[in-house]
């Protein structure tokens, strides 16, 4: 047989291979000249990608309360000296309170300076602003409030925003991995029998999500003299939700 014929037949049945849908035949000559070697390429196995989660709703035990002192005077040394001195007595009531050291983390320290602004005229300077804003855990719900009042009674004059989270999120985020797992087999046995397949193992698993801390929700401004008069400022810690998404890889059987 010439080499010419030789490959016209190789071609010949590679083209045959591919148009009936078989497994395609590559055929590899010898080096001393013998019968050509056969090697097989096995078509991949269909599959089904598919993505799914869990949610998990609970109740939160911390909160974190971001608020600051905010003094303005004449000159910087005076705006700072002001503001260390009211923040020293935040500090002191937040011992009261029962919050503990570590649980308290400045957060901020700014300070500016103060103009005034008038049309057609230069700017003039008015004073000296220092903003020294904190952190705080609370770890006991009951307390929110009245820490939220204590602070302000004693000189606090904004309040950021409160958050709520968990200390230890990993039982609430398996029971959502669970759940998640539960809707992704579910949604495979729908498609495959949808399909008229039977659902093959589970080639690969992947997990996105998870537990994240809300980010800081506004709370309000208020002045120290109304804490007095209002009483404890009722905070409401609802529920969290912890979601968990995976996605999953499964083999079908034709």
């Amino acid at each position: 047989m010439t080499r010419n014929t030789r490959a016209r037949m190789l071609g010949g049945a590679l083209t045959a291979a591919v148009a009936l849908g078989a497994p395609a035949a590559m055929a590899q000559s010898q080096p001393d000249g013998g019968a050509p070697m056969m090697i097989h390429a096995m078509a991949e196995r269909p599959a089904l990608n598919l993505s799914a989660y869990g949610e998990v709703k609970t109740a939160p035990d911390m909160a974190t309360i971001s608020f600051g002192v905010v003094t303005e005077a004449t000159t910087a040394a005076e705006a700072m000296r002001l503001n260390a001195s009211r923040m020293n007595e935040v500090m002191a009531a937040l011992r009261r309170a029962g919050i503990e050291a570590r649980d308290v983390q400045t957060s901020g320290l700014n300070l500016s300076a103060q103009y005034d602004y008038v049309e057609n005229q230069p700017p003039r300077l008015r004073g000296y602003q220092a903003v020294n804003r904190v952190t705080v855990i609370i770890n006991d719900l009951t307390a929110v409030g009245t820490t939220a009042d204590a602070v302000v009674a004693a000189g606090v004059n904004q309040i950021d925003g409160i958050s709520f989270g968990l200390k230890d999120p990993t039982a609430a985020e398996n029971q959502a991995r669970q759940i998640a797992v539960r809707n992704l087999q579910g949604k495979a046995q729908l498609y495959a029998q949808a399909l008229g397949v039977q659902l093959g193992g589970i080639r690969s698993l992947s997990e996105g999500g998870g537990y994240s801390p809300q980010p800081p929700q506004p709370m309000y401004a208020m002045r120290a003299e109304m804490a007095d008069s209002v009483g404890s400022t009722p905070v409401a810690a609802g529920q969290l939700t912890v979601r968990i998404d995976i996605t999953g890889v499964y083999d079908l059987n034709r």
